[in-house]
């Protein structure tokens, strides 16, 4: 009677699990390989994106660094010739102050004194 109050409530009994169906291990391995594969695919992918990517910024740079020495030899030959007016302005104001000096003393020497001549202050 213990046998049959065990075999009813199903204690004792071997009972089967239905487990799910895993697939064969090659199945697997094929399955893992592929993803894999893809992964690596996309991966080399990628590097070669960053690689264009790297090449064109290389470039940018180079274009950038070319420009750089344009523009920093247009600046000094600038500096260059505003030197040379920034000179020749003076020497100019320097021969017109003594032109000038020249025709108050000139001026002072013949007694024109009656010509007022406004003062250098």
């Amino acid at each position: 009677m213990a046998l049959t109050m065990m075999a009813a409530i199903g204690i004792g009994m071997k009972q089967e699990k239905k487990m799910p169906a895993t697939p064969a291990p090659e199945n697997e391995l094929k399955k893992r390989n592929a993803e894999l594969e893809k992964e690596l695919r996309e991966s080399k992918e990628r590097e070669e994106q960053m690689k264009r990517e790297l090449q064109s910024a290389w470039e940018r740079l180079r274009v950038a660094e070319e420009a750089e020495e344009r523009l920093c030899s247009q600046l000094g030959e600038l500096e260059a010739e505003a030197v040379y007016h920034a000179r020749d302005y003076h020497a100019r104001i320097v021969s017109l102050m003594d032109q000038l000096s020249r025709a108050q003393s000139l001026l002072l020497k013949t007694g024109a004194s009656s010509i007022s001549l406004p003062s250098s202050s």
